[in-house]
């Protein structure tokens, strides 16, 4: 009975997963089509840091080796993120560009996480396996944003840096 309890969390934690990562993609494309602020950059991981509540429950705890390895894949996913995550400029706003990639690279990860989650389950509890990809995910998207706000406040120093160029010049 356990086994079947664990097998249906196992199933159902997935399906959220791909509705997070469908999500995500709606997201992103729209979001593309409004002006990038430090404040959108920043309110997803704050956002999602709500999660680590998970970690008060003894059934999603983890070891220090377990968030070091997690953390330290996130930040490794984090790399294709920060390459395909770019920015223009379209008059006086800056625009987050739409990245192709961003899509193979959810579909990507939703496959490593569903056949790592299969693998692991033979020898780490259901909670523990959901505590450590809670935490590749952070670590993949604060390494992401904070990538993308340094990419942006450069960016938008460029702009006024032009600007005040410009003004003083006429």
């Amino acid at each position: 009975m356990v086994f079947f309890e664990s097998m249906l969390f196992a199933v159902l934690t997935s399906v959220m997963f791909v509705f997070i990562a469908v999500t995500m993609i709606i997201v992103r494309s729209r979001a593309s089509k409004k002006p990038a602020t430090v404040k959108k950059i920043i309110i997803p991981p704050l956002a999602m840091s709500t999660g680590a509540l998970m970690f008060i429950f003894p059934y999603f705890q983890v070891s220090w080796l377990q968030v070091l390895e997690a953390i330290s894949v996130g930040v490794l996913f984090s790399i294709l993120l920060i390459w395909t995550s770019n920015f223009e400029i379209k008059g006086k706003d800056i625009y987050l560009k739409p990245s192709k990639a961003f899509v193979f690279i959810l579909v990507f990860l939703l496959l490593f996480r569903i056949v790592l989650k299969i693998y692991l389950g033979q020898g780490i509890s259901v909670g523990e396996t959901s505590g450590m990809f809670y935490l590749l995910a952070f670590g993949m998207l604060f390494t992401w944003r904070v990538a993308m706000l340094i990419k942006f406040m450069k960016i938008k120093q460029n702009m006024e840096f032009n600007v005040n160029l410009s003004s003083r010049s006429n």
